[in-house]
């Protein structure tokens, strides 16, 4: 149900094609919210032009078709984003991982918290630069510019994310050292703390 909200989204910024609405979703949504491929897509797009919420606005070469959204469109956009979520659990690898860290010997569970540390760092600095080049367009003085809030929340997401991982890991070294550098077989540190 959120592909369809997620194109109408997109719309409401900008008319479209089919192509450059693949293209939109792999630059600015695909790594951070939502995937959807053109075979998802296109599909769609007849789903929500037959249900009158956008319309073609141009036929180019090949079949091409830009699409807009249209005011039921707008209206049925505004009412999804101001309704409750519905189904707010998350499904993470990552976060089950997090979960299961204490499962590990020490110095795996370090090794696996430096590599979070690594890339949690490197994400927060890609979505840094998206930041840096949205404010440098030329629409910039919009408070509602699209995506500058999401980057935001991105940023300091991974900022979290980056503080989080570096005290597990400085907790299980803390440990290891209390416990006389030892194999790493020790007692494993409490997770409840």
């Amino acid at each position: 149900m959120s592909l369809r909200f997620a194109l109408l989204g997109l719309l409401a910024v900008e008319p479209g094609s089919g192509y450059a609405l693949t293209q939109r979703f792999a630059q600015s949504l695909e790594k951070y919210a939502w995937h959807a491929n053109h075979s998802q897509i296109y599909p769609e797009l007849n789903k929500l032009a037959g249900d009158g919420l956008i319309e073609v606005i141009a036929e180019g070469a090949r079949g091409s078709r830009t699409y807009a959204i249209s005011d039921a469109g707008r209206d049925a956009l505004q009412d999804w984003m101001l309704s409750p979520t519905r189904d707010s659990r998350v499904r993470s690898e990552e976060i089950l991982r997090m979960f299961m860290l204490s499962a590990l010997e020490p110095p795996l569970a370090q090794d696996l918290l430096r590599g979070y540390v690594e890339r949690a760092a490197r994400q927060r600095d890609e979505i840094r630069a998206i930041v840096a080049h949205i404010e440098s367009e030329e629409d910039a003085s919009s408070p509602t510019q699209f995506g500058r809030f999401a980057a935001e929340f991105g940023v300091r997401q991974y900022d979290a994310f980056l503080e989080w991982a570096r005290w597990a890991l400085a907790r299980i070294e803390r440990f290891q050292a209390e416990a006389g550098q030892g194999s790493g077989r020790g007692k494993r540190p409490s997770t409840t703390q």
